[in-house]
């Protein structure tokens, strides 16, 4: 007859698992990134932007901003694989292209090239001036 204590100690919980692959996800240290105030007391309010359109937004505000970035003074981000935004935000790609456009109709983003977007600081080009961000000389 099996031991009721063994089977107990070799079964292993699903929930812990579960929260060993998202701790595996994680950095052991979390970080900060800055994000203008403008963001949430402007953006948020004035704009009708999707959860996607916020999670892509700020990840590319990120990219650009936040993280080390060799091209950080003129407000562009490296350039970048859609398949790894997607599989890092948990979004299908057409929502990430989807996103991409509407971001760019409310001029938050520029294409550059595929995979290479100009972010404004200060989300729009009157706040950017208002605030005195400028990007030497490119202009979109």
């Amino acid at each position: 007859m099996v031991d009721l204590h063994s089977i107990l100690a070799d079964h292993r919980s699903k929930s812990a698992d579960e929260s060993a692959k998202l701790s595996d996800s994680h950095n052991a240290n979390p970080t900060i990134s800055k994000i203008p105030d403008i963001f949430f007391d402007q953006i948020l309010t004035h704009f009708k932007l999707t959860r996607v359109e916020i999670m892509v937004l700020m990840y590319l505000y990120r990219r650009v901003w936040c993280r080390p970035n060799l091209y950080k003074e003129h407000g562009i981000s490296q350039l970048m694989s859609h398949t790894e935004m997607a599989k890092h935000l948990g979004i299908n790609l057409e929502d990430i292209y989807q996103s991409l456009r509407s971001l760019e109709d409310y001029n938050f983003i520029s294409t550059i090239r595929s995979g290479q977007y100009f972010v404004r600081k200060y989300f729009t080009k009157d706040f950017d001036e208002h605030f005195g961000q400028t990007y030497d000389d490119f202009e979109i």
